[in-house]
């Protein structure tokens, strides 16, 4: 105990003990503010704290098991409301990104690396209403998808198989995601375009829109052996309506474009 301050101090290597924290992320919650030592000895720099404290310290083990970030942990310290239904909502998002992740795995499993067969065609060009949707990364091109499809409207059956999507080959943080209806009318929101014609490389895939990528994966390595430099964007033709469509008979052809498109 330390002569002159209150009797009930506890060292740093003994509270980290009751509060069942380590030595070093006490120092780090100290530097951080989200565990302030009750006194330090300004001479020798230790850091003492109150039996009362350890309650915070379990709180913030107790957090941290459950993946809440720090920041978020001062937040809930500090009786901020509702800050952990955000964790919840990104920890589901993650569920869900795993769940993808093994129905895809389990895909390649049962039906070894992905190999399907690529065919040449000629596409003229087309006029067509586009929108722009921005993705975080990779993993939420899905969810700029479906906003792009939404903001077209194209609620109506048989719409669909006039969907193009349009994709970048390098996937960075952001996505830059366009959806593409074919026509030449006016679609509120929508910028008016000219999808250019040409000859593609094209290969059909069959399933649900997240395993898409096994089938990219078959089309660029085509075109690499076959010589052929990659320009993008890569197309999805969506000929099938997801709302009328079990996932594993979704029809979606995709094309690479095998000449510099202007």
């Amino acid at each position: 105990m330390l002569k002159g301050m209150d009797g009930d101090l506890l060292p740093i290597g003994q509270f980290a003990r009751l509060g069942r924290l380590s030595v070093k992320q006490l120092r780090r919650y100290d530097e951080l503010g989200l565990l302030v030592p009750a006194y330090v000895d300004e001479q020798t720099g230790y850091r003492y704290y109150r039996p009362a404290q350890a309650r915070e310290a379990l709180s913030i083990g107790l957090l941290r098991s459950l993946d809440v970030p720090l920041a978020v942990i001062g937040q809930v310290l500090s009786g901020t409301a509702g800050v952990l239904a955000g964790v919840r909502d990104d920890l589901e998002a993650e569920l869900a990104r795993r769940r993808r992740t093994i129905r895809t795995l389990e895909r390649v499993m049962a039906e070894g690396l992905p190999s399907t067969q690529i065919r040449l065609v000629t596409e003229p060009a087309r006029r067509v209403a586009i929108v722009r949707e921005s993705a975080a990364g990779p993993q939420d091109i899905g969810r700029a998808t479906s906003a792009a499809v939404a903001r077209l409207g194209t609620g109506a059956p048989g719409l669909p198989v006039q969907l193009i999507g349009l994709f970048p080959i390098d996937l960075g943080d952001p996505v830059p995601v366009d959806v593409a209806l074919v026509t030449g009318e006016p679609v509120s929101g929508a910028e008016l375009d000219m999808l250019p014609g040409g000859v593609f490389a094209c290969a059909t895939h069959i399933g649900p829109y997240d395993q898409i990528p096994l089938t990219t994966h078959a089309l660029l390595s085509w075109c690499a052996e076959h010589g052929h430099p990659v320009h993008g964007p890569i197309r999805e033709v969506y000929v099938s309506d997801p709302a009328t469509t079990a996932p594993e008979q979704l029809v979606t052809h995709l094309m690479i474009p095998l000449e510099e498109q202007s």
